[in-house]
C-alpha cells in the first residue's frame, strides 16, 4: 500500500508518456489535414471527431501530449540546473552575499510567469523555446531557494566540519556530502515542477504565448474550443483531461518518491 502512490502515478504519467512517444511514430492524420469537415463527432474514421477546422482532434491531442512533455522536461532541466548552481552559491558565500541572493530569489519568486513569459514574447516570438526559457527561469528561484536551505542544513552538521578540520578541499565537500545528501529532496520537489511547469505550458498557449501552430498544444486546444463547447465538447474535455491525468500522475509520483526517500514517513504511514 506505500507503493500504491507511486505506482498510479506511474500508470497515469506514462499513458500520457506512451502516447507522446508513439506521436514521433506514427499520427492517424497529417497535422495540417483539414479534410475531416468541421466539428465532425466521435466515431470512424475520427475516433474522437474533428475541430471547427476540420483536424483530427486525436491527432491533435497525439501532439499535443509530446509539446506538454518536451517543455515541462525542458524546463525543470533548465530551471534545476540553474537553480542548484545559484543554491549552491547562496549555500557556501559569505553573510552579505548570502543575504543579497536570498532577497533576489523572493523577488524572482514573487515575479509573476506569465508576466515573464509576456516579456520573454516581446523580445523573442511566441515559440517553444520561449515557453520553456521563461518556465525555467521562474522555476529556477523556487529550486535555489530550497537548495539554498538544504545546504546551510548539510553545512551545519559534525561531519562537515570535521571533514574541513582534515583539509577535504570544497569541490569534494560538494560532490561527496553535500549533493549525495540533497538530491532526494531535490528529485521530488523537481518532480513538483513538472507539473507545475505542464499547467504553465497549457496557461501559456491558452493565452497565445505558447508553441504557434501548426503545434497543437493542448492549452489552446482549450482555447479554440471555448466557443463550440456546447456543440463539439469533445474538443473541450479531451485535452483538459490529459491535463489534468498528467499532473495527477506527476504529482502522485513526487509523493511517492517522498515516501521512498525519506525513511520517517515510510515508518508513520
Amino acid at each position: 500500500m506505500r507503493r500504491l502512490t507511486l505506482v498510479s502515478g506511474c500508470v497515469l504519467a506514462g499513458a500520457v508518456v506512451a502516447i507522446a512517444v508513439v506521436s514521433f511514430l506514427w499520427l492517424p492524420y497529417p497535422p495540417e489535414d483539414t479534410s475531416g469537415g468541421r466539428l465532425a463527432p466521435p466515431g470512424l474514421p475520427h475516433l474522437l471527431g474533428t475541430d471547427k477546422l476540420g483536424r483530427d482532434l486525436f491527432t491533435q491531442l497525439m501532439i499535443g501530449a509530446r509539446i506538454a512533455l518536451g517543455v515541462g522536461l525542458g524546463s525543470v532541466a533548465l530551471g534545476g540546473l540553474l537553480g542548484v548552481a545559484a543554491g549552491l552559491v547562496a549555500g557556501f558565500a559569505t553573510r552579505w552575499l548570502d543575504d543579497t541572493v536570498a532577497v533576489v530569489l523572493d523577488i524572482l519568486i514573487a515575479f509573476p510567469t506569465l508576466l515573464l513569459a509576456m516579456l520573454l514574447v516581446a523580445v523573442r516570438d511566441a515559440s517553444l523555446g520561449s515557453a520553456i526559457l521563461a518556465i525555467g527561469l521562474a522555476m529556477s528561484a523556487v529550486v535555489a531557494r530550497l537548495t539554498r536551505v538544504l545546504v546551510k542544513r548539510v553545512l551545519a552538521q559534525d561531519y562537515i566540519t570535521a571533514a574541513r578540520t582534515s583539509g577535504t578541499s570544497w569541490r569534494r565537500i560538494v560532490t561527496e556530502h553535500v549533493l549525495p545528501n540533497i538530491w532526494p529532496t531535490l528529485v521530488v520537489n523537481l518532480a513538483l515542477q513538472l507539473g507545475l511547469a505542464v499547467l504553465a505550458e497549457a496557461s501559456l498557449s491558452y493565452l497565445g504565448l505558447g508553441p504557434p501552430p501548426p503545434n497543437a498544444s493542448w492549452g489552446r486546444m482549450l482555447q479554440e474550443a471555448q466557443a463550440t463547447v456546447l456543440v463539439a465538447p469533445v474538443g473541450a474535455i479531451a485535452p483538459g483531461v490529459l491535463v489534468v491525468a498528467l499532473v495527477v500522475g506527476v504529482n502522485l509520483i513526487a509523493d511517492g518518491l517522498r515516501d521512498v526517500a525519506d525513511p520517517t514517513r515510510r515508518r508513520t504511514r
